[in-house]
């Protein structure tokens, strides 16, 4: 039986056409760069933020079976918006932009009592824990330190409300990939290497419809309205380091608790346009692997200096910190809020700070904050601090304040240290309270 050898359909004169040496490695670029090259597409909307932004991704891009594969999961998450006509997508199933989980969320005026919260309050929790600036640190004993961060929430944002790009002069720098992959595609038509041609201009249309549909949709914010007549909106983000409080109007406090971001297409086919261009995309990759192998050594070469311009580009974009960028557009929305951080080291100092800080008169309020051990001596610590706050006493407690009737010497001890730690946290706050307590 003969030998099989392999052939380069190619016709005409090709530079390096004598060169017998294959790049068939290069197929597989196409199931390679998939996170880099999600990112590059997110940077139509969180950097580029205009529609004339979506004309610099037509280059050809690796990664393009991963993106297919997202597509096809935004395609699936679409559903009808309130308005009619409209399409509103779930941002997390492409970008990741509504995957994480809140901490608890316990508001003080209105009863809401939420186990979980979602993204943007795992959001705005990070921009606190990252704060490095400290405001006051209480003294006392020592256990455990913990943070309390007051957000002061600025305006009410909008139910829903266009995202504005915070640095948009990042998709200029696509028009280089752009450029170098538009070259390539031509001189791979001029020297006759119809198969190099074929595959990096199909990846170009490939990627650049992708981003013209992308495109067409909006990046909106939305949460839900509060009701007319509604009690401010003050309340506790709970988790293991310390504490956030929320201050400001129900609005502002639903914009963190139950807003998210997501896509708003005006065509109702917008599902039907993602699924299409999520099998170009996956068809592109599968194309890679069947024709570049066929195509010349300078054709291949084409093939790899376009990937790998785009590649570089998309690789700069996915070093960006998307989630310090989503803080940023989420402040932009808030209306610039204050945050305010303070140190305390035992969580009974903490309590009665957050206690002090939300201004708290109300019984059923205090209550809200102070989950502490059903025992006599917290019962007895939890009477007189409350006696405090309700009549706006100065927190002083002496040797008859501990000394009770009936406790023996280590419950009067124990009783004695969490007073102090009550006066500690009462010292806290008198010093800092024109910071803690803002206009309302």
């Amino acid at each position: 039986m003969p030998a099989l050898y392999a052939r380069e359909l190619v016709a005409g004169p090709a530079p390096l056409k004598d060169v017998h040496f294959v790049l068939n490695s290069a197929a597989v670029a196409g199931l390679l760069g998939g996170e880099e090259a999600i990112a590059s597409m997110a940077a139509v909307h969180v950097f580029g933020g205009k529609t004339w932004a979506t004309w610099l991704v037509w280059y050809n891009s690796p990664g393009s079976y991963s993106m297919g594969i997202r597509f096809m999961r935004l395609a699936r998450s679409a559903s009808p918006a309130y308005d009619h006509g409209k399409v509103q997508t779930d941002l997390a199933a492409l970008f990741e932009y509504n995957g994480s989980k809140g901490p608890k969320f316990t508001a003080v005026h209105s009863g809401t009592n939420m186990q979980d919260t979602g993204h943007i309050a795992a959001l705005l929790k990070k921009e606190c824990a990252e704060l490095t600036e400290v405001a006051g640190e209480a003294g006392g004993r020592e256990s455990r330190s913990v943070s309390v961060t007051i957000a002061q929430l600025g305006r009410s944002p909008k139910a829903s409300a266009e995202v504005e790009s915070p640095i948009p002069y990042v998709t200029y720098f696509a028009s280089i990939p752009v450029l170098i992959s538009m070259v390539t595609c031509v001189l791979s038509a001029v020297y006759n290497d119809w198969y190099a041609f074929a595959i990096i201009l199909f990846g170009i249309i490939a990627n650049g419809s992708a981003s013209m549909v992308i495109g067409s949709g909006k990046f909106f914010f939305s949460h839900p309205e509060p009701a007319p007549g509604s009690p401010r909106g003050d309340g506790i983000l709970d988790f293991d380091d310390g504490v956030v409080l929320l201050k400001g109007e129900e609005g502002a406090v639903n914009a963190v608790t139950r807003g998210r971001f997501f896509l708003l297409f005006q065509s109702k086919h917008a599902s039907s346009k993602l699924r299409i261009c999520s099998i170009f995309l996956i068809a592109q990759s599968l194309a890679m692997l069947v024709l570049i192998s066929q195509s010349s050594f300078f054709g291949q070469l084409m093939f790899v200096i376009s990937l790998a311009s785009s590649w570089a580009y998309n690789l700069w974009v996915w070093t960006f910190d998307k989630e310090a960028i989503q803080r940023q557009i989420l402040k932009n929305i808030l209306g610039r809020p204050k945050f305010t951080k303070f140190i305390l080291k035992t969580r009974t100092s903490m309590l009665v700070f957050v206690a002090l800080a939300l201004r708290l008169k109300d019984p059923a309020e205090i209550m809200k904050v102070f989950v502490i051990p059903n025992t006599a001596v917290w019962e007895k610590w939890k009477e007189m601090v409350i006696k405090c706050l309700i009549n706006e006493q100065e927190f002083e407690f002496e040797d008859q304040h501990w000394n009770c009737d009936g406790f023996c010497d280590e419950q009067k001890s124990l009783l004695k240290t969490l007073l102090e730690d009550a006066m500690v946290a009462y010292e806290l706050f008198k010093e800092h309270e024109d910071k803690i307590i803002a206009p309302q």
